[in-house]
């Protein structure tokens, strides 16, 4: 978006004139307007070109950017991109490779990412759906605690999918990180056994 156009690039015969503090002056003519905001050592700057007349306001414009630019760059360090992850089985999955792929959804969903799950079928198999549809559903209670069924298991083609969601979103999960790592430097109570914890937790996935 190109920057609103202030002090002398307002050509315009008058404008509705906004004080600093918000408070409404009128309908004043640009000259009038231009010796108020010099005499406040502030800008003009017109906030609203597309009204008539057009309403500008005394504002000190060059802070306004810099907290404008501050605001959009918390925004986007605050913006959470909505991750998917897919982990694929078979339906006659052996016991192992099963406790494998369920720790890798049990990570993801601790780390607040969605997860497909795709049960791929072939030959013969795809005429027992319902073996899919069992796994599917001893997955989901399997890790109930950290995952909701956000779309049920369905057929897709040849496949069978369903999404589990996280039950806690990723921010909730970057705040408590955040937390965790500021109790570990300043030596609070909880910090380093909470870190052993987790330590433990991600070897076990790992086994």
């Amino acid at each position: 978006m190109s920057e609103p156009r202030i002090n002398d690039r307002i050509r315009v015969p008058e404008v509705r004139l906004v004080g600093p503090n918000g408070e409404q002056v009128g309908i004043v003519r640009v000259e009038d307007a231009l010796r108020l905001a010099a005499e406040a050592d502030l800008d003009l700057v017109e906030v609203a070109p597309e009204a008539r007349p057009p309403v500008a306001k005394l504002m000190d414009f060059g802070k306004y950017k810099y907290e404008t630019a501050m605001k959009a760059r918390e925004s986007r360090k605050n913006q959470v991109n909505t991750v998917i992850k897919e982990i694929k089985l078979r339906p006659k999955i052996d016991d192992h490779d099963y406790g494998t792929k369920k720790g890798h959804v049990v990570r993801f969903l601790k780390g607040g990412d969605k997860v497909k799950v795709t049960i791929m079928f072939r030959g013969r198999e795809q005429s027992r759906p319902e073996l899919g549809f069992r796994l599917l559903q001893r997955l989901a209670e399997d890790v109930a605690e950290l995952g909701f069924v956000e779309s049920a298991p369905r057929q897709d083609g040849r496949n069978m999918v369903m999404v589990l969601g996280p039950t806690k979103k990723k921010t909730v999960v970057r705040q408590e990180k955040r937390r965790e790592a500021e109790r570990s430097r300043t030596g609070e109570p909880g910090g380093e056994a909470s870190a052993a914890s987790e330590a433990g937790t991600t070897q076990t996935e790992q086994a």
